[in-house]
């Protein structure tokens, strides 16, 4: 230490001092006043733009019902606006590239949720408890020579 602490107060503000101030959250929005994020997923990137609306999200130019057929992926989708109870105050348009539906579904809910935050920078704290922001880095082993697959080996017969 460079300085000579006589008494348990000064130390108390030494130590307040030394702590870096926590990171401010503001609002970032492009021209048009939507907020862009981008998700990701496997092997899935979503690009997702929010804007206030009637609440209605466009995946790849069709109707998320559409295009996520399955109850258990609209779901997914759906969770992070819900968490925040904005259902109905967001339109939501997303392009989304690469890997299965399951993975798309996962990269737009991500993209979803740090749009959310940086349109209500407020928001932050109730999707990062939700773990919506966390970006699911699980991906597929790959195969390795000499195995069938990633771990598994080929048959073996004694004859």
């Amino acid at each position: 230490m460079a300085e000579q602490l006589s008494s348990l107060a000064e130390l108390g503000s030494v130590a307040q001092a030394s702590e870096p101030a926590a990171p401010v959250h503001v609002q970032k929005l492009d021209k048009s006043g939507r907020a862009y994020a981008t998700g990701k997923r496997k092997n899935a990137i979503a690009r997702v733009w929010v804007k206030p609306g009637s609440g209605k999200i466009i995946v790849n130019g069709k109707e998320f019902a559409t295009y996520f057929a399955r109850p258990v992926l609209q779901m997914i989708l759906n969770q992070p606006i819900v968490a925040t109870s904005r259902a109905g105050q967001y339109d939501v348009v997303a392009t989304v590239v690469g890997g299965g539906l399951s993975g798309q579904a996962g990269a737009v809910r991500h993209g979803i949720s740090k749009a959310l935050t940086y349109y209500e920078p407020a928001l932050r704290g109730v999707l990062k408890k939700g773990g919506f922001l966390t970006r699911d880095s699980r991906i597929v082993e790959r195969k390795k020579y000499g195995r069938a697959k990633a771990r598994r080996s080929f048959q073996f017969s004694k004859r």
